[in-house]
């Protein structure tokens, strides 16, 4: 094997990681509570499907820096995306909702589940046709685009298992008496609106739409401080942190697509948003 059949691979194995921690997550969802409570493993799936989307973002950087893109990576990216991001959060919240069979709640959350999986699998379909070099010219149109057409896949499902998670998580139940009737609707709700928010013509950003000048010492005292808060936030009050940082980045994207309806073509500061 060739050096550059090597490194061409290396986007792939990062992949195949990523689809493990999935996979992983469904399989321990499926099996018996051992020695720990229910919170314990939603919040340990929460950690590893974090590291899933992690992974995704990293193997589609890499691709592109060693020029390593082929369209088995690209489908083999979106099958993965379809697993540990369509398939994973629903097992866990049917998991987190142990409702009785043959109920109106339980037929309301296998539906959400479904729905939800649905739409997450044809964001993916429309996504991976847009953007395929192999079999679409207007390749490089779509990668310097600074949105989203539609909720992204790794973001919806951080919606639903951060709130999920929080839900369950002592500090919410500890000023919330919300009983399993209450969590099994509300979040079965929010499959539905991140299901339509996912195949949605809604705008939403990525890394590229920001572009803040600031100099060097900023910067890093900028960062040092990020990262503390984060450090923080993640060691005492995970639940929480997930769950604002998932609905804030589903809240910038409406609120922006929504300015930018408002404004037409007016304004430049929103020029990416087209709503077309």
């Amino acid at each position: 094997m060739t050096t550059k059949n090597k490194v061409a691979i290396l986007p792939n194995v990062i992949t195949a990681l990523g689809l493990a921690f999935g996979l992983f997550v469904i399989f321990k969802a499926i099996l018996p509570l051992e020695n720990g409570s229910l919170y314990t493993l939603l919040h340990t799936s929460a950690l590893l499907l974090l590291v899933t989307a992690l992974a995704d973002f990293i193997d589609g950087a890499v691709a592109r820096l060693v020029k390593g893109e082929s369209e088995f990576g690209i489908l083999f990216d979106s099958l993965a995306d379809a697993i540990s991001f369509g398939v994973a959060p629903t097992v866990l919240v049917l998991r987190a909702i142990p409702v009785q069979p043959r109920t109106p709640l339980s037929f309301f959350l296998v539906a959400a589940a479904m729905i939800y999986a649905l739409c997450g699998i044809l964001r993916l379909v429309r996504f991976t046709v847009h953007t395929n070099p192999y079999r679409n010219e207007l390749i490089e149109e779509h990668v310097q685009k600074s949105n989203f057409t539609g909720l992204p896949i790794p973001a919806g499902a951080s919606l639903v298992i951060s709130l999920n998670l929080l839900f369950h998580s002592p500090f919410f139940l500890s000023w919330c008496s919300m009983g399993l009737v209450s969590r099994g609707i509300a979040i079965g709700v929010i499959m539905l609106l991140t299901g339509f928010l996912m195949v949605s013509r809604i705008k939403f950003p990525s890394l590229k739409t920001f572009h803040v000048r600031v100099r060097s010492i900023s910067l890093i005292i900028g960062a040092v401080m990020s990262a503390l808060v984060l450090l923080y936030g993640v060691l005492y009050f995970m639940p929480l942190l997930f769950a604002l940082l998932s609905v804030g980045y589903v809240v910038s994207g409406i609120t922006l697509s929504f300015i930018k309806y408002l404004a037409g073509k007016k304004t430049k500061v929103l020029q990416d948003y087209d709503i077309d």
